[in-house]
């Protein structure tokens, strides 16, 4: 089972952006559903995360611009990006935890917001 994430490109500064994080197959018991970002030569932070029962968790830097979202039957997760400012420029992914702990990541893309 792979995560693929899709959804990034370039936008202006106001812009919005919608990532999608879906899984190839099936994937039993997904806990929580998180997005990460990796700047250059950084290391990756946790962006947003939502867990099976609907509670959210986000980075300081995104509240009130980015909204997560799932859809447990499909195994998709959203990251709806709002305000996109040129310091959200980052390489995003997907991570699913499942209740016994196993990860699946998906593969990053690129979110490009210009000034």
């Amino acid at each position: 089972v792979q995560l693929q994430a899709s959804g990034g490109g370039l936008v202006q500064a106001g812009g919005s952006l919608r990532l999608s994080c879906a899984a190839s197959g099936s994937i039993s018991s997904i806990n929580a559903m998180r997005w990460y970002r990796q700047f250059p030569g950084k290391q990756r932070e946790l962006v947003a995360s939502i867990t099976s029962d609907g509670n959210t968790n986000y980075a300081d830097s995104v509240k009130g611009r980015f909204a997560i979202s799932r859809e447990s039957a499909k195994n998709t997760a959203y990251l709806q990006m709002n305000s996109l400012k040129p310091e959200d420029t980052a390489v995003y992914s997907c991570n699913f935890r499942t209740n016994w702990g196993r990860m699946y990541w998906g593969q990053g893309t690129q979110v490009t917001v210009s000034s």
